[in-house]
């Protein structure tokens, strides 16, 4: 190793060693002066200290800057060492492979970083991550389109979009789902908004997803429209052929008696004349039922809300159908767990929409024998009352099975098929929703979910 005679080092040995040489000199003299030797006495002890701190202060700043550097995960330096001592040569070997490996971990943490961003930056879902104090942290393309805004760092920014859908950013909590309508210039479209709760070193932090879903409410609408319109279509024809039908013949009929000179009717024609006007009677009856039907699905009233207890509610119904019941061979339980459960709801609407379930459940049977209707009530994971009506009849066909809620759709040759439809409006005003599971000759079972 070549050796620096710049060194600062070298200096300070020089001038210790001269003021050494000078203490000597002036000791070894008889007619030393005392107070020239104390002097001397105690430049050799400021330049012993001054030599060690100057030999200490290097390794020591290194060792400073390299701890920084670990604690600040800012590894960019090397461990050195001057000495030729083998324990501490393995020490700066086992330091310096420590470094790479958090030079590395840094590397890759930074290229995954870069990476995730990419894709957040990129995925088709609006994505925006904001503080407990409305600072945005991330907010995504996706969402930046959505809310048409280029640049934002507050929360409260995007109320120039939407208050509404602020307030359910800041409303909702982990797990929680809102639709918010938003104004987007002279387009306005259907936001499904998601979101998530997080804690990030310490920091709460909420992530909100959001999702286009006007174009999919767009074709479910007109798919909806299409099978009612198909339904209507066969309702009304149904009704209106025969009608025009025998109005025709009748009508033919007439003109023929009209233009003979003698209007006389056989009994064998006025009989098939007033059956024919029968017939066109019952059907108009039958058009003008179905016509009121129809009406009924678009004039629901509104819930009125309150405390309702379910096992009395239940009850009630099985006994309101206990001889419609026993006069077709079935059997009927309720259960409810807690037995004192009770549910905001509308107890009329909510009444309305069971005994529908429990009529289409008596008719469900066909040629079974062991009939059995079973009503539970229970609590889901997350706090929801659920009302299930299950049967063990014949159950749907998967194929009907998609279209049971579907206005005028049903199974059965009596049915009106606006029972289900009605019990859908019914509990979505109750902010629940009303599904089905059906299994061919296992049975059927509805449950309804209040919010």
């Amino acid at each position: 190793m070549e050796f620096n005679w710049r060194s600062p080092i070298v200096t300070r040995i020089a001038i210790l060693v001269f003021t050494i040489f000078a203490f000597a000199v002036v000791t070894i003299d008889k007619d030393r002066n005392f107070i020239l030797v104390l002097g001397l006495l105690g430049a050799i002890g400021f330049q012993v200290m001054q030599l060690v701190k100057l030999v200490e202060s290097p390794v020591q700043a290194n060792q400073a800057s390299l701890l920084d550097q670990i604690r600040f995960d800012e590894v960019t330096t090397s461990f050195k060492t001057t000495s030729q001592d083998e324990n501490v040569l393995r020490v700066q070997r086992e330091m310096n492979e420590a470094f790479n490996k958090v030079k590395q971990a840094r590397k890759e943490k930074d290229s995954e970083y870069q990476f995730f961003k990419n894709i957040v930056q990129h995925v088709g879902i609006g994505i925006l991550t904001f503080k407990k104090d409305g600072a945005i942290q991330i907010i995504n393309n996706a969402a930046k389109r959505l809310l048409r805004v280029d640049r934002v760092e507050h929360i409260n920014e995007l109320r120039e979009a939407s208050d509404a859908l602020v307030d359910a950013f800041l409303k909702l909590k982990t797990g929680g789902r809102e639709l918010v309508r938003l104004k987007a210039g002279d387009e306005t479209v259907q936001l499904s908004v998601f979101a998530i709760e997080l804690t990030l070193r310490g920091e709460e932090v909420k992530l909100i997803s959001m999702n286009n879903i006007q174009s999919e409410l767009e074709e479910k609408e007109m798919e909806a429209w299409q099978n009612l319109v198909r339904v209507l279509t066969h309702e009304i024809m149904n009704s209106v052929t025969p009608i025009s039908s025998l109005a025709g013949i009748v009508e033919e009929e007439l003109g023929k008696k009209l233009n003979s000179e003698e209007v006389v009717l056989k009994k064998d024609e006025a009989e098939d004349m007033h059956l024919s006007v029968q017939t066109i009677s019952k059907r108009s009856e039958g058009l003008i039922k179905f016509v009121k039907e129809f009406r009924s699905l678009t004039h629901i009233p509104k819930p009125k809300l309150m405390q309702v207890a379910v096992k009395p509610l239940l009850e009630e119904l099985a006994l309101l159908h206990r001889k419609e019941l026993a006069d077709n061979g079935i059997g009927i339980s309720v259960s409810t767990d807690p037995e004192t459960m009770v549910v905001m709801a509308d107890k009329m609407l909510v009444e309305q929409v069971l005994i529908n379930l429990i009529k289409n459940a008596i008719q469900a049977f066909g040629e079974k024998t062991d009939r059995q209707i079973v009503m539970t009530a229970y609590q889901n994971e997350t706090g929801n009352v659920l009302i299930s009506v299950k049967d063990n009849g014949t159950g749907i066909e998967p194929e009907a099975l998609e279209k049971i809620f579907i206005p005028f759709f049903s199974t059965k040759k009596t049915g009106s098929g606006i029972g289900l439809s009605l019990s859908r409006q019914i509990m979505r005003q109750h902010e629940g929703n009303i599904s089905v599971k059906s299994e061919l000759g296992e049975g059927t079972e509805f449950i309804l979910r209040f919010g």
